[in-house]
Formats: structure tokens, sequence, C-alpha cells
């Protein structure tokens, strides 16, 4: 299907009263999110995905990305105007984005904020319409040694993800692939890890385990740290900017547009690094370089341009390959699991009803979120008046019913709740969760593949290097871990001489 027939086929399917109500749901629940310091799309992601098990797929997924990038456009609106990032990506706007509200222009920085995060959602939903036709080519070519060589590919992208220790971010690979691994092996039938207990015979549930981590970790920190709201006394008026604005927005735009699509196609790239990056290339390569930081617009045009373009092309390998790039899309790969769709190589072929349905869901809530951000800029801004302990007691209800509703199990409100107190204790002492989010979604399709492979081949492992594809992504994975340990080589080298 060329990508013309395959969006409007996209189009018709996601057209519906019901799945328009999803879109603007999402988009409501991430716009609210993004201005809510403390909470961020991958806390609510998590508390929410049991609501979206009785969804049809391309609904549930649909409102689960609206809320993503929602989170995108509305932690802008706090970090201009009250110098509190909503969530990590917004942090580099409020550098300038803050200056210019001080200056009075808190209008401007939140219409181009607005404004370049739909340009490079667009510009970015275009590119992956594009890519489409070479993931179905792709696909034709895939059987069990390219899955299993495809998973460990991801498995070694997951190390390359890790900014904290390497060893910290290995012991957590390995504890998702041992949670993963908890339950009835799938070719024997026998009872792995499970200590004789019968709830574990069915293994963990990946719902109990995301809403514990992130959510009810996150609500632990954040009561912890006291968080309050804030009021905004920035004056907000002529959203819509100049055209001196635009004349030096423009090409932030477009780098970060170009910037952040590059970024989030890599392993652990995603919207916080795409909009660093994108700051630091306007620090170089703008004039006046020591302003930055002092309310100049390109400040706010390209780092935003940058985090939402990430956004749009993080879905490429998540649909295409199966590979989750972070632990949101690990998220979303775990919401299409669990209404029966394995995102990967042929799921153009089998299910285009879905890969084309969420395509076009996302050039659809980027409309629906620029409406709005911008007219409805102050309402959304009286949402930072409500503290923290009013918001943390419905947050945590909402975690306890969803996880419950999801199986009506009562040992997976234990599973939450043990593995938020986990999850808080692991956070404290500096482990990354999003590899052992990663670990947990990709052992088990590691597993499969491989025993399917070495049931296959006469040659025992061999069959792994006598196909091309999979001995050249099995080659990728290790030169991925060869990067690795450079990179740490190198990084302990600098610092020793400094």
């Amino acid at each position: 299907m060329d990508p013309i027939s395959g969006l409007l086929a996209g189009f018709e399917v996601i057209l519906t009263w019901q799945n328009i109500q999803f879109i603007f749901i999402g988009s409501v629940i991430g716009t609210l999110i993004g201005v809510l310091p403390g909470i961020g799309p991958l806390a609510a992601l998590s508390l929410l995905l049991p609501a979206t098990v009785a969804l049809p797929p391309v609904g549930a997924v649909a409102m689960l990305c609206a809320i993503f990038y929602g989170s995108m456009y509305g932690g802008s609106i706090t970090s201009i105007l009250v110098n509190i990032p909503g969530e990590a990506a917004s942090v580099v706007t409020c550098l300038d984005g803050y200056a210019m509200a001080k200056q009075g222009r808190a209008g401007a920085a939140l219409g181009m904020a607005a404004l370049g995060s739909f340009i490079a959602g667009t510009v970015g939903i275009v590119v992956l319409c594009l890519a489409a036709p070479m993931l179905g080519a792709f696909a034709i070519r895939m059987g069990p040694p390219e899955y299993a060589a495809l998973m460990l590919l991801g498995l070694a992208c997951t190390i390359l993800m890790i900014q904290g220790s390497a060893l910290k971010g290995a012991i957590m690979i390995g504890l998702g692939a041992w949670l993963a691994a908890i339950g009835m092996d799938i070719v024997t039938g026998e009872f792995r890890f499970t200590a004789g207990s019968v709830d574990l015979s069915a293994g963990i549930e990946l719902l109990a385990v995301v809403i514990g981590l992130f959510g009810v970790s996150e609500i632990l920190l954040n009561v912890e740290q006291s968080a309050r709201g804030m009021a905004v006394k920035a004056k907000l008026s002529n959203l819509w900017p100049t055209r001196a604005d635009w004349k030096a927005s423009w090409a932030p735009i477009l780098r970060g547009t170009g910037l952040g699509f590059a970024i989030g196609l890599l392993p652990g790239g995603g919207p916080v690094t795409a909009s660093f990056l994108s700051y630091a290339v306007e620090r170089r390569v703008g004039k006046n370089p020591e302003t930055f930081g002092k309310g100049r617009i390109e400040g706010v045009a390209g780092p935003e341009a940058a985090n939402n373009a990430a956004v749009s092309s993080g879905m490429i390998p998540l649909l295409s390959l199966g590979i989750p790039g972070n632990a949101v899309t690990a998220l979303l790969m775990g919401a299409l699991i669990i209404n029966g769709v394995q995102p990967g190589p042929t799921m153009m072929i089998d299910r285009a009803d879905v890969f084309w349905g969420v395509i076009a869901s996302l050039y659809i809530g980027n409309v629906f979120l620029l409406v709005l951000n911008l007219p409805l800029v102050g309402l959304w801004v009286q949402l930072l008046r409500v503290p923290y302990a009013v918001l943390f007691p419905a947050i945590l209800l909402l975690a306890l019913v969803g996880t419950y509703s999801a199986n009506r199990n009562l040992f997976d409100l234990w599973v939450m709740l043990g593995f938020g107190v986990v999850g808080w204790a692991l956070r404290k002492f500096g482990y990354e969760l999003a590899p052992l989010v990663l670990a947990f979604v990709l052992a088990p399709l590691l597993e499969q593949s491989l025993r399917q492979s070495m049931v296959m081949s006469p040659d025992g492992a061999m069959i792994f290097l006598q196909r091309p594809l999979a001995a050249v992504m099995i080659a990728a994975a290790v030169g991925v871990l060869l990067l690795v340990v450079f990179k740490r080589k190198t990084t302990t080298l600098v610092g020793g001489t400094a």
C-alpha cells in the first residue's frame, strides 16, 4: 500500500465519532498532565493504561499517543509562565520562555511554542507516512531467526540508552528479563520461578508493573518533595507571534524538526534529548549567543519543535520493528500487545487498519492540541493553583481502580503497590526504570523467536549466521555493545584526566 492510499485508509478508520472522542480526551488529559508539575507523561500513561483495555486497539493507542504529545504542549505553559517545567522535555523552554514572560511577551512565547510544535508534528507525520512502504518490504523478509536477532538488537540498544551507571543499567535489564520469565514455560508448560504460588503461575501483569514502577513511585516522590500549586502572575496577550518573531523562528523550527526527528529514531533519544540538543544548536548557530537565556524566541521555537518531532519519529521503530526506543513507547507497545496487536515488521500487513489509523490519529491530535492550547491557555494555567495534596489521593485511587479493573485480580493490586515501593527505592538509589520495562517487554519475544529458530534449524545456532538479515542485525547488536564500551572508556579517561 502506497503512503497516500494508506493514509487515506487511516483517516477512514480514525474519523469516527468514537475515535475522535478518544483523541480529544487524550489531548485534554495530555495537556493537563503537561501543565501540572510533578506528574509527567510516563506516570500518566502508566496510570491510564488500564482504562484503554476495553477500548478498540486504534482508539486505545490513539488516546495514549494524544496524551504523550499533549504533555509536550502542556509542559511549555508552566515553563514559560512560572519557570517550572511541566515535564522533562520542557526544561529548556524555561530558559528563554520565562525570560520573555518577565518582559511581557508571554503570549508570543506561548503562541510560538504551540505553532512550532504543530509544524514539527505535521512534518514528522508526513515523513512517517513516506517511510511506510519500506517497512512493508522489510516485513516480508522476517522469520523467527530475524525476530530473535531484532530483539537482541533491541536489548543492545536498551544498554545504549542508559545514561547513568552501566552496571546499574545491566542489573535492571537482567531484573526485567527475570520478571518476564516468571510463570509457565511457553514450550514445556513447566512453571518457572513461581515458588509454588498459584497467582504467579500466569506470570506478572504488565499493567501492574508499569503502574507501580512509574505511577505509584512518582506519587511517593512528589509527596516526599511536598509539591505545591503556584499562582500565575504573567499577563497573556497577543498569542499570535509577530512578523519579526516568525522571521527569527522559521529556521530554528526547521532545524529543530529535522534534529528532533532524527533523535527520535535512536534508542534512548526521545523528546528530552531532542530539546536539549536543539537548544545547543541554536546557541551555536545563532547571532549573539550570549543573549540566549534572556528572552530569545529562537530558544523557545527550536526546542519545542524538536521535542514534538521526536514524538512522531519515535513511532517508527515501535510500529515497524517492535522495538520501543524509550519507556513511553514501551508503554505504547504494551497497550498494543494488551489489545491483541503485535507491533513489528508484519503489523502494516496483518493490522494495516491499526497501523495507518494510529498514524492518522497523530495529525488529528496535533490539530486538537493547537486549538486547545492557544485560546484556552488562560484556563489551563489556573490548574497550577491546585495543591498536590489534593491531587495525589485522586491519582492513587485512579491507579488502584485501573489496575484492578484490568483483570479483577486482587493480587495485581499487591504487585502494583510492591513495585511502587520498589520503584521509589530504585529511583532514590539512582537506578533507571526504563531498561527494566524494555527488557520485560522484549525478553518474552526474544525467548519465543529464539526457541522457534532452534527448532527449525538443522545446524543449531548457525542459522543466525546463515540468514543474511539476521546476521546483519546481530552484527549491529555487537557494534552497539562495542560502542557502549568505547563511550564508557572515553568518559572514564576524560574524567580521570580532568
